[in-house]
């Protein structure tokens, strides 16, 4: 008989998954990406984007940057001032139409955060440091959590379906939710792969636009795809259907 000691452990995981489901379930359907609901993928990819809002907070100030890198790389503060200020309008515009900010406002403080850095060593391509490091770090929890067995795409799942983690002791689930991570960690690590030679030998231009091409175009096939492949493990029952007999 094991002790209450050996037993806690293996609740251990279970607390932690319960915790960043939560969380991680909680920012999904904030983006759309409810399971639960009746949408359409091009409509769920759309949600996750942001729409066409998103889209633009997301692009225009690193377009503006290498844009106006490309033309004028000095001074160093026009491209990165103008990179800044337009996060800034956009976090602006949305706090006075009292809608979601974070989304904006993480976005200023990303490109506030990074054009710091990039004055301070006098490199434009410092400008993508921050980028740099989260891919490393998405990518490696992203790949750690998969192959472990606690794939943060089941957890979030789990959380959003109703499922907790009995998604775990399903074959099919959990190996379906292990390559989703993987091909998660894998589109991260594409991007570091891809942008990292780049920042070493101070390509800047080039940096930026593939930065952008790495982004999302294909962040939203792949969100397609975990959506479409979530749908299927967890079908919703359909009106239709009869009830079991008693």
């Amino acid at each position: 008989m094991s002790t209450p000691d050996e037993q806690r452990p293996e609740q251990a995981p279970s607390s932690a998954s319960e915790v960043i489901g939560a969380a991680l379930g909680g920012a999904a359907r904030k983006a759309g990406l409810d399971p639960t609901e009746e949408s359409s993928t091009q409509k769920v990819v759309w949600s996750a984007m942001g729409g066409w809002r998103g889209i633009l907070e997301s692009v225009l100030p690193s377009l503006a940057f290498v844009i106006l890198f490309t033309l004028a790389p000095d001074p160093l503060i026009l491209s990165l001032g103008v990179s800044v200020g337009l996060a800034a309008v956009f976090t602006i515009v949305r706090l006075v139409q009292k809608s979601p900010p974070s989304a904006a406002l993480g976005g200023l403080i990303a490109a506030a955060g990074a054009a710091a850095l990039a004055l301070w060593t006098g490199r434009g391509a410092d400008n993508f440091v921050p980028g740099l490091i989260t891919n490393a770090v998405y990518g490696t929890v992203f790949l750690v959590s998969a192959l472990i067995g606690w794939s943060l795409i089941g957890i979030a799942a789990g959380f959003l379906m109703g499922d907790a983690t009995g998604w775990r002791s399903d074959r099919r689930k959990r190996r379906a939710f292990r390559w989703l991570g993987i091909a998660w960690a894998v589109l991260f690590f594409a991007r570091l792969a891809v942008q990292l030679p780049l920042y070493l030998t101070d390509q800047v231009t080039a940096l930026g636009t593939l930065k952008l091409i790495m982004g999302l175009p294909l962040f939203a096939p792949l969100i397609a795809v975990t959506w479409l492949v979530v749908r299927a493990l967890y079908p919703r029952a359909s009106p239709q259907d009869p009830a079991p007999s008693a």
